[in-house]
């Protein structure tokens, strides 16, 4: 048997080694085999005696070729070291080998069912997170689809507002002129007459004005100091001939209401 001394601190070129069919790493003291150890899928004779191993990597399951095993004098957790049993003679380390492989399968077939169902649930969260965005997503377009046609309905109503009220100045202004003509057609009578109540007033005005001056200029010639003068003397006489002939017509009619029959 041909033997190896290496301490295994990583895989390095040595996992790339796929031809060796016999290795030796026993007192080594190596902690741990490193995680590509399972390239090594030609080997048959494994001795790994008193080392310090306490689990072997998931890919020794794949050293499908492997008959011959020893895991003596390590701190193997309890699983590990029911399963390895003794290595005392050939047929020992034939069945060590034989179980251990049977052991890691099983091993690796849990943990590929554990990374599994670990994706299935990642891909079960990436899913419900991706629908929930969806959702989100909807809703902001729903809230912006909302938005747009409340503006809509808004501007509607604001350009509604402005037509009736163009239309409402429209008819204003319609009515203006209408109302101007009717004011213009008023029948020729009418104005006449108030032509002529316009002319009356006039007249009333000045026959009442022309009587004011009159009896203010009589007064003023009566019983003032210009009653001498030249003109108050004319008036004066006018104004005696006036009330005598309004005192002869009243006594006239006072005998004629006298001698009237009762």
């Amino acid at each position: 048997m041909r033997r190896f001394k290496w301490s295994l601190r990583n895989c390095g070129e040595f996992c790339s080694l796929t031809h060796i069919v016999r290795l030796d790493l026993s007192k080594n003291q190596i902690l741990q085999l490193p995680s590509e150890f399972g390239r090594l899928v030609n080997l048959q004779h494994l001795d790994l005696l008193q080392n310090r191993l306490s689990v072997l990597p998931v890919t020794f399951a794949q050293l499908k070729n492997l008959k011959w095993l020893d895991l003596k004098d390590n701190p193997l957790n309890p699983a590990l070291a029911t399963v390895a049993g003794d290595c005392l003679d050939e047929k020992q380390c034939k069945e060590s080998a034989q179980k251990v492989l049977q052991y890691m399968k099983v091993i690796q077939a849990d943990q590929e069912q554990k990374l599994q169902r670990k994706l299935l649930e990642e891909q079960a969260h990436k899913q419900k997170r991706e629908a929930e965005q969806k959702k989100k997503e909807e809703r902001e377009r729903e809230q912006r689809r909302k938005q747009k046609a409340q503006q809509k309905a808004r501007k509607r109503r604001d350009y509604d507002a402005m037509q009736a009220a163009q239309q409402e100045v429209k008819k204003k202004a319609g009515k203006e002129p209408s109302d101007n003509h009717k004011t213009t057609t008023v029948p020729v009578k009418k104005r006449q007459q108030l032509q002529r109540s316009s002319w009356l007033g006039i007249l009333m005005r000045i026959v009442l004005f022309i009587l004011l001056v009159t009896l203010g200029s009589v007064a003023v010639c009566r019983y003032t100091q210009l009653q001498t003068q030249s003109v108050c003397s004319s008036l004066n006489a006018v104004y005696e001939d006036t009330m005598s002939t309004l005192r002869s017509y009243h006594m006239l009619e006072s005998v004629l209401q006298f001698g009237s029959p009762q």
